[in-house]
Parts: C-alpha cells; structure tokens; sequence
C-alpha cells in the first residue's frame, strides 16, 4: 500500500513529515555516513548566531532517567560560516535546509533574518526564541509574549516573503497557548513545539551540579507527555497554524501520537545520539503504523485525535469519518 506522506511547512510541501531537532545532528554532516540526509524532510540545523560562540565549559551534558540535560551554550561558528560552509553542503547533497536563529537581542534576530534572506536554498526559518533577552534582565524571549512577538515581528520584517517563519516555544510557562498565539499575530507561519524543559542534577559524589552551568535543557522520553500536551493545546486553540511537533520522539507510534495531536511535521532529537539512523528509521516505521490502519494520506490524520472517536469498525482516516 503507497501512502501519501507529503506534508507542508507553511506553504512549503516537504516529501514527508521527518525532521532533524535543531542542535542533535549539527548541519547534517554527521548523518550523511549513516543516510542520505535529502531522504527525510528536511535538515534542521543546529541554531545559529551572528558571531562565533565557543559556548558554555564541560561539563555540559548528563544523563538522565529516560532522557539528557545539556547545557551547551549554542556553541558555532556563527553566521558567515555556516553560509560559507554549511548551507552549501546540505543544499550539494539536495537536503531541504530549515535554518534555526538564535540571539540575545532583537536586533541580532533581525539581522540573522536580514543575511539569510539574501541566501538562496533556505527552505524555512525556525526562530530558537528560547533565549535570554540581554536587554531585559536576561528573561528567555519565550517566556514572554510580547517579547516573542517582537523578535518575530522582526524576523518576518526582514526576511523574504517566500521563506516559511517557525516560532519555537518553550514549555516552560504557564499558557503556552497565548505565546503561541502572540508569535502567529506578529507574523510567524507556524510552531515549533516543544524546546527543551529547563532542569538540574546533582552529583551525590562531589555534592555539586553536574553541569558546569548548573541548570540545563532536559531532552528525551522523559518529556514526551508534555511535548504532546503542549501540541494538543495549541492545535485546540489555532487549528489552521501548522505544527513541527518534538520532545522524546523514538518511534515511528510515538511520531504517529504527535501527529494525532496536532503536529504536521516531527524533529527527531536526543535518540540521534545512540541511534544516527533515527529519522529514517522513524520514518520508515510511520509509514508502516499508517499502513496497518488503514491510512493513504498522512494529511487525513494530522490533529485527528481531536475530531469525534470513529464508530468500532471503521478506519482510523478523517476520510471515513
């Protein structure tokens, strides 16, 4: 049975759902020994800033149950690098690009949104909002709504009409779901959900953090509830707005909950690390739990869980409903 996984990034159709998490596989170098990164829907890229960023000292990853804490620091080689170096080498191996921004000032997301736009082969823009605003005492962008409404309003401004914006929210609030709307108001064409949850670990040993930063961003299984609940929400409140779903995702049945949650597109993250061949596999094993149900589009169930339960019997498809 052939399925229709074709999805969309805005008003960009990618050849199916299956992306990489900004910041677990780099620029796509890393995976190209493992498959061809032009297989999945699209690169990824890990975030990048205007200027070279040696990020934070080790150590700066731990393990946790059921998932990592990682304090990085957005460690890369900043703008003119990656446009020099990075976004040539995905767009020579015919990779889709989605280009994660990072900055400490509006400013700085402005102008990151300004160089791309004059950069050809950028399929869309994730804005990594999760970041401290230097300007405002150091409050994560994300936190608030009106601050993340205005980097997005920015980036919008100065980036070219045709290049899809998604907004990537951290869970780390209270409503999720009016910081969602704020970023979609100022311009973003979609969401990315959910960021890393912010956590901590000590060692009984030393009696000391584990990280050298102290607190970091926690990954893996472990936050795959919230991820969903997070999507859930936001599909419940803004139907129309496209969803790149991550946070624990596994297999090809954890992609499929994320989509029956809402999300048009998952990112595959923490489990790259053990596994590189992830996204292929997870792609490979979405395609197989469609199959068993039933399902010719992927489209026909994305944000299905929310439509009424089909009668007994009957295909898990919003065609047979």
């Amino acid at each position: 049975m052939a399925i229709d996984l074709r999805t969309r990034l805005g008003h960009v159709e990618l050849p199916n759902p299956v992306l990489t998490a900004s910041g677990c596989a780099g620029s796509g170098r890393e995976l190209a020994q493992y498959f061809d990164v032009a297989k999945i829907g699209a690169v990824v890229t890990k975030s990048v800033m205007l200027a070279p960023r040696a990020g934070r000292p080790t150590p700066r990853m731990a393990e946790t149950p059921s998932g990592m804490l990682n304090s990085i620091g957005l460690q890369g080689p900043g703008i003119d690098a990656f446009l020099q170096r990075d976004l040539p080498w995905l767009l020579s191996r015919g990779a889709r690009a989605v280009v994660s921004i990072a900055g400490g000032t509006v400013g700085e997301f402005a102008e990151l949104a300004a160089r791309l736009s004059d950069a050809s082969g950028v399929t869309a823009v994730e804005v990594n909002i999760s970041c401290p605003n230097v300007e405002h005492r150091g409050q994560v962008f994300a936190c608030d709504p009106d601050a993340s409404a205005e980097v997005i309003e920015a980036v919008r401004g100065r980036l070219r009409y045709d290049v899809p914006v998604f907004a990537k929210l951290s869970p780390d609030v209270t409503d999720i779901v009016t910081i969602a709307r704020a970023c979609v108001e100022a311009g973003a064409d979609g969401l990315s959900l959910i960021n890393t949850l912010l956590g901590m670990a000590i060692d009984t040993v030393t009696m000391r953090p584990v990280l050298a930063g102290v607190t970091g961003g926690l990954s893996g299984p472990a936050i795959r509830p919230v991820a969903v609940r997070c999507i859930w929400q936001v599909r419940e409140a803004l139907p129309d707005v496209p969803i790149i779903g991550m946070g624990g995702i596994r297999t090809g049945r954890d992609a499929l909950e994320f989509i029956l949650a809402g999300a048009a597109m998952v990112s595959i993250g923490t489990t790259i690390f053990h596994d590189p061949s992830a996204c292929v596999r997870i792609l490979r094993e979405l395609e197989e739990e469609l199959a068993s149900r039933g399902v010719e589009r992927l489209t026909d169930i994305i944000g299905l869980a929310h439509e009424p339960h089909p009668a007994p019997g009957r295909r898990l498809s919003r065609s047979s409903l």
